[in-house]
């Protein structure tokens, strides 16, 4: 026979080597995106809902959020950024293995003390409006530690965070909460807020 008239050989499963049974390609396709979802979901982003009334007014209970688990990858936390974390061992022993969202703060090296009803970063007031009511508890002056940082929840008067149980180490930052998707009607992006005190 001229080899140039060879007949076509098909692959077993069809023409392009899929399978003709439409179960298969169904399972294989489901099985496809739960790998890729579980992957964004450990690597990427994930979706966390807000349980406590901490972040009033800036963030309700149920609201859903999206939180960016690859920026601190690149980047180091700045104030203002919210973010998830598991608290320090300080806060308890199953405290520490909750995730909490809170503000950033205080940043290494700072020194943060709260009187008066503000905060005070090296000395300098800090404009926070995002606050539905100021602090009426003092704190410090105290010295974020390197590694580490003051996050506090924008309830002030009704938030259990650094205020308690002191400092978050950076290796326990999850990610920074970036959009609000949920509910609808409040759905919007969580921008940066911008501080006098900034340096």
């Amino acid at each position: 026979m001229d080899s140039r008239q060879r007949p076509t050989v098909e692959p077993p499963n069809g023409p392009q080597g899929k399978s003709d049974n439409p179960w298969i390609e169904a399972l294989q396709t489901v099985g496809l995106s739960i790998v890729l979802a579980l992957g964004i979901r450990t690597f990427v982003a994930e979706a966390r809902y807000i349980p406590s009334g901490s972040m009033l007014p800036t963030l309700e209970i149920n609201d859903r959020l999206v939180v960016d688990k690859i920026r601190y990858d690149f980047s180091d936390p700045h104030r203002g950024d919210i973010v998830v974390f598991h608290p320090p061992e300080t806060a308890g022993e199953q405290a520490a293995q909750e995730a909490f969202i809170k503000r950033v703060i205080g940043l290494p090296g700072e020194t943060v003390m709260v009187k008066g009803g503000q905060v005070y970063i090296d000395d300098v007031p800090l404009t926070e409006n995002y606050l539905g009511a100021p602090p009426t508890y003092q704190w410090g002056p105290e010295t974020v530690p390197q590694g580490a940082y003051l996050a506090l929840g924008d309830n002030r008067n009704d938030s259990y965070d650094g205020h308690v149980w002191g400092f978050v180490p950076r290796d326990r930052i999850i990610g920074r909460a970036t959009l609000r998707f949920w509910p609808f009607n409040r759905l919007a992006y969580l921008a940066d807020p911008t501080y006098s005190a900034e340096k």
